[in-house]
């Protein structure tokens, strides 16, 4: 794990904020990550982090608050936006056809053509690339994804996401249900991805995981920042205190004056959205 100070951030949010109705989803929220640096967005149910991680893609546009990218203010205002920026999210759905093989999938909506027909040799050889590149652990590019174990399925997932050169991945919970060896090998991706100098941004309820592989900890709860730590100079203890807010600090104080009544309803709300 780095222990170097990041770079300047590449993606930065300031003063986030967004509302559905009556509820309020984020508050006055800060985030940033750096070229070369894995970020985890941690927090309970209802916290704000799918607010945030679908205002980050581009799903939701914020009410309040500026976001610069690679040290320009822009505005997200859509997924093709976001991807066009560089930023690439691979949802916990991985959004994969099982009756295709890898090479389909990973060039579905992006095939490469020539002739008038689709050149399959160029697909195929950029898909072993980026395999390779992430030191994946698939047989053939020519199998149907069905066929993949959960962490194989999970690096052509990502392996999709690079297709577009971005320069910050996000990952939603990407070892959900996945076993010990599974999820060793989708940590190892993330590394990978680390070691590429991309910003990676990991949402994820597995703080073994966290600990694993994240240089910073970003915690949310209700809403509103409660919390960062750089998981070199912390424990998961402090981190869980932060998130469930046994913490007795500035932010969790502040927030609780603001708001004594507020309740973790958020992500409902986005469910029904």
């Amino acid at each position: 794990m780095t222990t170097t100070s990041p770079a300047a951030p590449v993606l930065s949010m300031r003063g986030i904020s967004k509302r559905f109705g009556a509820v309020q989803a984020l508050k006055d929220i800060e985030f940033d990550v750096s070229p070369g640096e894995v970020v985890a967005l941690v927090g309970d149910n209802g916290a704000g982090k799918s607010t945030l991680v679908k205002a980050i893609a581009g799903v939701y546009q914020p009410d309040e608050g500026e976001v610069t990218f690679d040290g320009s203010k822009v505005d997200i205002t859509s997924p093709a936006e976001a991807q066009r920026l560089g930023i690439a999210t691979v949802f916990q759905d991985l959004a994969l056809c099982d009756n295709l093989d890898v090479v389909a999938n990973l060039f579905l909506g992006s095939e490469v053509t020539g002739a008038g027909m689709l050149d399959e040799v160029a697909m195929e050889k950029e898909s072993w690339r980026l395999l390779r590149e992430l030191s994946a652990k698939i047989p053939s590019v020519r199998i149907p994804v069905a066929s993949l174990s959960g962490g194989q399925r999970q690096t052509v997932a990502i392996a999709r996401s690079l297709l577009g050169k971005p320069k910050v991945v996000m990952l939603d919970e990407p070892t959900a249900a996945l076993g010990v060896a599974q999820t060793a090998e989708v940590l190892n991706l993330v590394e990978r991805l680390r070691e590429s100098g991309l910003g990676v941004i990991l949402i994820s309820h597995n703080m073994s995981d966290v600990m694993a592989v994240a240089d910073r900890v970003v915690v949310l709860r209700l809403g509103r920042n409660n919390g960062e730590f750089r998981v070199a100079d912390t424990t998961s203890q402090e981190i869980i205190a932060a998130i469930t807010g046994a913490t007795n600090n500035a932010v969790s104080e502040r927030a609780a004056r603001r708001d004594p009544d507020a309740t973790p309803t958020q992500d409902t709300i986005e469910e029904q959205l």
